[in-house]
């Protein structure tokens, strides 16, 4: 199925359908120079699959994790691209998770000025969330995202077959994004998961996910306002992530314990509770809760000494509101 996301000029179509991979260049011009961007833990058969349908096809692997979210990643590709001669004509295919997404995604928007850039995602935290949108960035020192830009793609590929290949914990991970879209704007995507099977269900897991991203992207492309409901979690998760350097537990494990802060109804906390059993979420460490603290001040999403919370009060429905930093630390 195709969906479009709706931002004039900076358009471009979600092709959700199993086995896409193998038909890419039926949908965008490949008969161009492509850089395909993946990395070690990313079937290789996958961008081969790919560098068949180029006309000038490329393949640059970078390591597996967060810590390839940095300059030094950046600038490597960067010189790749300078190297084979790209032009502003051609383009990057971004094949992997949300780290390829992002690092492949802030290289197409500054390399000269901006190319394009295809999202392929094959993770499910990848394709549920990070691969639409045009949130592409970098991290520096042990803060996520602190570099970065809005650059949409030219169009992105939601296999789920390439899911087959991925580690249970990692494609559990990936559902806690489609768990949010549930929360905070769907609540029948939320029942999915308390009643239903998750395999079974997995493309309506995903299409309704994706739907709940394009509706809030299409409204607000530049997070002005209402996109920061997509943010559920992410404040206290992201520096969760940080504290435990972004190595000991994964970015949907990290939203899922910080989501737990901002849920009102104590009935839908233990339903969300009930679903972590059933995703085999990590149980909320025990961390210094000083240097949380510290680490959540640095969010990019800090305006002076005030954050945009996002909270949950019913199923399907969110809420922002402004909180002073130093009342986020009671939540602490």
């Amino acid at each position: 199925m195709k969906l479009h996301v709706d931002l004039k000029e900076n358009g471009y179509d979600i092709i959700l359908e199993r086995g896409c991979l193998y038909r890419v260049s039926d949908y965008i011009d490949l008969k161009r120079k492509v850089m395909i961007i993946t990395d070690d833990g990313v079937p290789l058969s996958y961008a081969k699959t790919v560098q068949e349908q180029c006309q000038k096809g490329y393949i640059h692997i970078i390591k597996q994790g967060e810590e390839s979210k940095s300059l030094s990643v950046f600038q490597e590709l960067c010189e790749d691209l300078l190297s084979h001669g790209f032009s502003r004509k051609d383009c990057i295919v971004a094949l992997g998770g949300g780290v390829v997404g992002d690092v492949s995604g802030y290289v197409a928007a500054s390399y000269m000025r901006g190319i394009d850039v295809i999202q392929i995602p094959t993770t499910t935290l990848s394709q549920i969330d990070s691969s639409i949108g045009g949130k592409v960035a970098i991290n520096l020192q042990e803060v996520k995202n602190i570099i970065g830009a809005f650059y949409q793609p030219k169009a992105v590929f939601i296999d789920p077959d390439t899911l087959k290949t991925l580690p249970i914990r990692h494609f559990r991970n990936g559902l806690v994004e489609a768990l949010k879209a549930g929360l905070i704007q769907d609540k029948e995507l939320f029942a999915l998961f308390e009643s239903e099977s998750i395999e079974e269900h997995l493309e309506d897991i995903l299409y309704r996910s994706l739907l709940v991203k394009k509706k809030v992207v299409e409204q607000d492309e530049k997070e002005l306002g209402l996109r920061k409901i997509l943010n559920f979690g992410h404040t206290i998760g992201h520096a969760i992530e940080s504290y435990y350097h972004l190595d000991s537990y994964l970015h949907g494990e990290c939203v899922s314990m910080g989501m737990l802060y901002f849920i009102e109804d104590e009935k839908l906390k233990e339903r969300v509770f009930n679903v972590y059993k059933k995703l085999h979420m990590p149980a909320l460490p025990s961390f210094d809760k000083e240097k949380v603290y510290q680490l959540l001040c640095k969010d990019k999403k800090a305006n002076g000494d005030t954050i945009t919370i996002v909270k949950v009060k019913e199923c399907g429905k969110a809420v922002l509101e402004d909180m002073h930093l130093e009342d986020i630390k009671k939540y602490l």
